[in-house]
């Protein structure tokens, strides 16, 4: 692993750069330094960090310190680092994106893609790789995006041909070539004419084959399956002479790692979309990742290894990678790691109102200095400048009036178990679905449904934040919480039905470095998970709802329950399967609920049906147009705002649990 790097940096130097020695004489070295999944975090995120030695004198908080992590500033005062100090060495180095840029925080909200557009190209990339959530607008604008960033965007299974936005984006490429002679790093535009004596280094974008069912808009593109895909285009490239290939992609970490026990050719795999910060981070009580860092992959010709890397998610963190090659291509070593990025402020309660004195302070980096997977990293100057001058003026406006306070933070960890959570996982989204239960059963509402709720479920991956010690304000939760704009749907569903969406979603989690946005957390519905076979099954042992009376009682299979969700959860995207399959039988009375004028609507849906891997819901008399004028389908986010304000000042995790997911041991 890589020595500390106790600076509060302009520049580093670290090992990672370091000339090789002993060497053969025809190796290669290739650094990368990547990215992935930083959905428009331009400012830091709230952080806490847990080791004995941090218990200083006076810091009641015992063990636990909170600062903050990342943001786009920071990142970028990494990067410009780690390209000096390449540049010094002589030393090849590529810069990466994983992908999903887009989407996270209400700066995306109100540029729409063009303000990550013109920071993002101020990093020095390379390359990024196409996200899913770069389909969250229309490809229109993912086009001009595509067209006003100074980097490649990459995806070798994306046929643009049929569509009309994209068809005609020439950044959007299935991959780049580069030439290496040292640090000279030179773009080479034909295969067919390769430079000699140069060391040529292909880098592969590979997404999602299954996007349609993720992303709301994908046009009329098409979307070719990524082992095949990834296969294909490896064997074309070496059959030109290039033997060193770096597949960028954004599928997920078990998805990586599949892809390379499956795929031969692939040296260095830089995945993104499972927000997987791969690492042991138990020093910081963070814990530590299933898949290590640079975990190595044999491929099925049993000679071929693959690199596979990760680096989190919202810009906290930076991946370094070193790969050696010998004179034939071959991965002969691959070791990097994780750095988390942290602010030079301590303090030492979550709201961030008491920073630790001088003594404390001084401690506190002391410890931190001496750790290999974090480092006090100041924001770059200009880049924090021209944010707070040319975008933050217009997100603090439209966060509008405070309409509580947060004593404590928040966490939203995807999948129980993760990033420190215990067995009940996540605090955000139990009360996303508490509000969409209390929403749903105001006045208001019944008014226009007519008949109570029982229950309220949702896919955690819709939830896209914690909650921050400090002020909660009317904005929050359209432009960072929940801020896809979906419509609130109520139908109904057998118990059956319940125990399957519950069963199967929760099972495609189980896997280390899977994509967890599927997994459930309700509201008036608590579940025991126990998993038997680790990362492979389980089985409920528990599933209740809470009756109109206050009491538990078991889930009854054949009994009908009222459940509110999202649209998005409603139409069975992303795995929801059991609720698509519902609606394909009488009885299940969906209605979406949407604002019309100002003034909320009801939206009977008669059918569900599936046009390719996209569900199309259809309406009883008037359709709903979310794109017409006057129509606010954002309830969901609606919901969460009248709830905080009519019921939730003082915004705590709920008192009950209500998912418990028990890992094999």
């Amino acid at each position: 692993m890589f020595p500390s790097r106790p600076l509060l940096v302009a520049t580093l130097c670290s090992l990672l750069f370091a000339c090789q020695q002993g060497k053969e004489e025809h190796s290669f070295v290739l650094n990368i330094a990547h990215m992935n999944d930083t959905h428009s975090q331009f400012d830091p995120v709230n952080a806490t960090i847990s080791n004995p030695a941090l218990n200083v004198d006076g810091n009641k908080q015992g063990d636990t310190l909170y600062t903050r992590f990342g943001g786009y500033p920071r990142l970028l005062t990494m990067t410009k680092a780690m390209q000096a100090d390449a540049q010094r060495q002589n030393q090849a180095l590529l810069t990466l994106h994983g992908g999903d840029a887009w989407q996270g925080s209400g700066y995306f909200k109100l540029n729409e893609g063009m303000a990550n557009a013109d920071l993002l190209s101020q990093f020095g990339l390379d390359a990024m790789a196409l996200g899913n959530h770069e389909f969250d607008l229309t490809n229109q604008k993912l086009a001009r995006f595509i067209k006003a960033v100074n980097f490649p965007v990459l995806a070798a299974n994306v046929d643009t041909s049929q569509d009309p936005d994209l068809k005609a984006a020439t950044n959007l490429k299935p991959y780049v070539l580069f030439a290496f002679d040292g640090n000279q790093k030179t773009p080479v535009a034909n295969l067919e004419n390769l430079p000699a004596g140069k060391q040529i280094v292909a880098v592969v974008g590979l997404v999602l084959e299954d996007m349609p069912d993720i992303a709301p808009n994908t046009g009329k593109l098409h979307f070719a399956k990524e082992v095949a895909t990834a296969q294909a285009t490896i064997d074309n490239l070496k059959a030109h002479g290039v033997n060193k290939v770096v597949l960028l992609t954004h599928i997920g970490n078990q998805r990586d790692l599949d892809l390379a026990a499956k795929v031969n050719g692939i040296d260095v795999i830089v995945g993104g979309h499972s927000h997987s910060l791969l690492g042991d981070f138990s020093n910081l009580g963070m814990g530590k990742s299933a898949t290590q860092y640079a975990q190595m992959v044999t491929n099925p010709d049993g000679v071929g290894e693959t690199c596979v890397v990760q680096a989190g998610a919202y810009a906290e963190a930076m991946g370094e990678v070193k790969v050696t090659f010998n004179g034939q291509g071959a991965v002969t070593e691959c070791d990097g790691n994780n750095t988390l990025l942290a602010s030079n402020d301590f303090y030492s309660d979550a709201a961030h109102q008491h920073p630790l004195g001088d003594d404390q302070h001084n401690k506190v980096t002391s410890f931190i200095d001496q750790q290999h997977n974090i480092e006090r990293v100041d924001e770059d100057a200009r880049l924090r400048g021209v944010i707070d001058s040319n975008y933050k003026p217009a997100l603090e406006k439209a966060f509008g009036k405070v309409i509580a306070s947060v004593p404590t933070d928040l966490a939203n960890p995807r999948r129980p178990g993760d990033d420190k959570s215990d067995e009940h996982g996540s605090d955000v989204a139990p009360l996303v679905a508490e509000s969409q239960y209390w929403w749903s059963n105001s006045a208001p509402v019944q008014a226009v449904i007519g008949k109570p709720v029982d229950i309220a479920i949702t896919a955690v991956g819709g939830v896209r934040a914690s909650i921050a010690a400090g002020e909660w304000r009317e904005g929050d939760a359209a432009l960072t919480l929940l801020p896809f704009k979906n419509q609130m749907s109520v139908l109904s569903l057998k118990g059956s039905d319940l125990r399957a969406l519950i069963s199967e979603t929760v099972t495609a989690t189980l896997p280390s470095g899977s994509h967890a946005g599927k997994f459930p957390y309700a509201s008036h519905l608590r579940y025991t998970f126990q998993e038997t076979d680790a990362g492979k099954a389980g089985k409920l042992t528990q599933l209740e709802w809470l009756n109109h009376n206050g009491q538990w009682q078991a889930l009854e299979d054949d009994v009908r329950y009222r459940v509110a969700m999202n649209a998005y959860c409603a139409n069975g995207n992303d795995g929801w399967d059991a609720v698509y399959r519902a609606q394909q039988q009488p009885g299940a009375e969906r209605v979406d609920l949407a604002l019309v004028n100002g003034t909320l609507t009801a939206f009977p849906v008669t059918a569900l049906q599936r046009e390719g891997d996209k569900a199309i819901a259809s309406y009883q008399g008037q359709a709903l147009d979310c794109k017409a004028d006057g129509v606010g389908c954002g309830t969901d986010a609606a919901a969460f705002t009248d709830y905080v304000r009519s019921a939730r000042s003082q915004l705590t995790a709920l008192p009950d649990e209500t998912v418990t997911l028990l890992r094999h041991p």
